[in-house]
């Protein structure tokens, strides 16, 4: 009779010990279910943040980055004088140098005169610096004076730029109370400390900030020939120039941008905590169901244990209902969050994106946090005395 019944597959009682209570199962489901969307919401705004804070820098149109030793990141810049720059042009496999100007400017709303700080690039327009497609488009109408490109992921403080231009609205402004006018558009997503970009030419960004000093640069972008060894140029580089400035490839400089966010601000931190936390939340509801359920038939699982079944198989039958539960609940998570993540991005303009990566990684996160709450639960089973039926 016991062999007959142990045939049974423990997934078939797991399912059944939860449907038998729909109001308890919907509750752990929407708990975990909520769990599952607050990991990706913190998930998805560290990877917006990352993702947002190195668009320009993966844009740059060369192989090695040149930055003042003091920089520390997009928004905490230093200078370098341009002669560092011209120095490297004339080490063996360099074949252009760019310098590029980074700075923040009073940007004025042609709509409603309100002021808004905006960040400018200044670049050479002879010079195919940043390969973002706007950029590329209307780079040769830089040439003329006072005239700007405008970024289509600013917020919308900025005005409404684009649809004013793809109107063909002539659009004229001020920046730092100099009049300029929008020639173009380009694309560019805003980060958690930059609102807005606009490029435009070296000349023109100086008369803009009349506070700077021609030949103190932000940046300088070293195009390597095609088939040049690029360590053995920055090693070169490294020996040759002074220690007043810093050399890395493009990819070690949206490397280091990252790390400057993930460690050096608060922000990295408290996403991960944030991550941590819906974890915690979800394993205590996950819990609580567990533990509710397992007490509710403790004297079924006693008369079972009665009947020569052995501790691992109601074991295994409350950690297939936790798995069930983990299931369930990250389907209906997944797609509220994959809602809120467009929302998000229409509302703020930030990057904010599912990957595959990050589906597995959530739903890994959710069987191990429905298992390690099985594992305490499961501890009630011990009370589980057969003699207590008779």
């Amino acid at each position: 009779m016991t062999k007959t019944i142990q045939k049974k597959k423990p997934l078939f009682l797991a399912w059944l010990q939860l449907r038998k209570k729909p109001a308890r199962l919907l509750v752990a489901l929407a708990g975990i279910g909520f769990a599952d969307v607050l990991m990706f919401l913190q998930m998805g705004f560290r990877g917006a943040l990352f993702s947002s804070a190195v668009e320009f820098h993966n844009s740059l149109n060369g192989e090695i980055v040149m930055l003042s030793g003091r920089s520390r990141s997009l928004i905490s810049l230093d200078r370098f004088t341009e002669r560092r720059l011209y120095q490297a042009a004339g080490i063996t496999g360099v074949v252009s140098v760019s310098p590029i100007y980074l700075n923040a400017l009073q940007w004025r709303n042609p709509e409603n005169k309100e002021v808004w700080d905006i960040y400018a690039i200044g670049i050479n327009p002879e010079h195919q610096v940043l390969n973002i497609p706007g950029v590329e488009a209307n780079r040769q109408k830089l040439r003329e004076p006072d005239t700007v490109l405008f970024n289509l992921g600013s917020r919308k403080e900025f005005g409404a730029i684009a649809r004013r231009f793809e109107a063909s609205e002539p659009i004229t402004t001020e920046i730092n109370e100099r009049q300029v006018q929008v020639r173009g558009l380009f694309n560019l997503s805003p980060t958690f400390g930059i609102n807005a970009y606009l490029v435009t030419s070296d000349v023109n960004f100086l008369r803009m900030a009349n506070f700077r000093r021609s030949g103190l640069i932000d940046v300088g972008v070293v195009k390597l020939k095609p088939g040049a060894d690029v360590q053995a140029v920055l090693t070169e580089m490294r020996s040759r120039l002074p220690n007043d400035v810093k050399v890395m490839t493009r990819d070690d400089y949206a490397k280091a941008e990252v790390a400057f966010w993930n460690a050096s601000t608060p922000v990295g931190y408290t996403f991960d905590l944030g991550v941590v936390i819906a974890f915690i939340v979800g394993a205590v509801i996950v819990y609580q169901i567990l533990y509710s359920d397992v007490t509710d038939h403790l004297p079924e699982y006693a008369t079972l244990k009665a009947m020569g079944f052995r501790d691992r198989y109601l074991l295994i039958v409350v950690f297939q209902e936790s798995l069930i539960l983990a299931a369930l609940g990250f389907i209906p998570g997944t797609l509220i969050a994959l809602g809120i993540y467009r929302i998000t991005n229409i509302a703020t303009m930030l990057p904010m994106a599912m990957d595959l990566g990050r589906i597995v990684f959530v739903f890994v996160l959710t069987a191990i946090m429905s298992s390690s709450s099985a594992a305490i639960a499961v501890r009630k089973l011990q009370t589980a005395d057969p003699a207590d039926i008779f």
